[in-house]
């Protein structure tokens, strides 16, 4: 009896490849693999990549380590080259020269590849990453991108309007933002998505009785990046990255969600 097990014996391989490129959060309840369960979770299978080591609990923020450019390109290479995802979420980066520097060096690897920022600017203990953000370069980053995702303090921090709103629409000249809505002090949860050719789309606030969760914008701007790779358009992959992240915050009463499918919709 035969013990060859090649990769043309095994069955074809059903779930599509999509990157995360983001901090390692000891927690597991925000970065690197949060990210990774959330892909799980979505049914697309999650790739890694480290950009930073960080030391905090879902509590408290001690620091951050960053990994150097030359390091996680040589994690990217490898993955790419194999694997070929359509899909790369980027969450913790330690400033945007090096983002800009990543993209570029991936973009001569696949011109087809989108990107999703999910722009880390404050963890929610409090540290602050980054506290001045250069526009020109910010304009040159979005026009490499497919989608941003910022919450409404990150999105009054990347515009010169000081207005959540009017700095989404601004940024939406680029590429699409899909503005998180958690922080809204009316309307709490609605988010609102800034489609590149000017559409703007609502979708609808969340119950009150939800719990806060630590890294719960790393799970919505990566349910998307799997909602995407899957074949969903934009506007679906959305709303069903929403109805995903809802079921996080609710799933228990700590600040660490669980992640599991739930209904039909997550099935698909």
């Amino acid at each position: 009896m035969s013990t060859k097990n090649s990769q043309e014996e095994m069955p074809p391989f059903s779930r599509p490849y999509v990157l995360s490129m983001a901090g390692f959060d000891p927690s597991a309840g925000a970065g690197l693999l949060a990210d990774i369960k959330t892909f799980e979770a979505n049914h697309a299978y999650g790739l890694g990549v480290c950009t930073a080591i960080t030391f905090q609990t879902d509590e408290s923020f001690d620091g951050v380590q960053w990994i150097g450019t030359e390091a996680i390109i040589k994690q990217c290479d490898l993955l790419l080259k194999k694997y070929k995802p359509q899909y790369i979420k980027i969450g913790l980066i330690e400033n945007m020269t090096v983002m800009l520097n990543l993209i570029r060096h991936i973009r001569h690897q696949s011109e087809t590849v989108r990107f999703i920022w999910d722009p880390i600017l404050k963890a929610s203990a409090g540290f602050e990453f980054h506290t001045k953000v250069d526009q020109m370069l910010l304009k040159e980053i979005c026009e490499e991108l497919y989608l941003i995702t910022p919450n409404i303090p990150e999105a009054v921090e990347l515009g010169e309007s000081g207005a959540a709103e009017m700095n989404a629409a601004e940024l939406s000249k680029y590429c699409h933002v899909f503005l998180k809505g958690g922080h809204r002090a009316d309307k709490t949860g609605e988010d609102l998505l800034y489609v590149k050719n000017g559409k703007r789309i609502t979708f609808g606030g969340r119950p009150k009785s939800l719990f806060q969760k630590h890294g719960s914008g790393c799970v919505l701007s990566s349910a998307i990046a799997a909602r995407l790779a899957k074949g969903a358009d934009l506007e679906k992959a959305c709303l069903l990255a929403k109805d995903y992240t809802l079921s996080v915050l609710e799933s228990n009463v700590s600040l660490l969600g669980f992640h599991a499918f739930e209904g039909p919709e997550f099935n698909r």
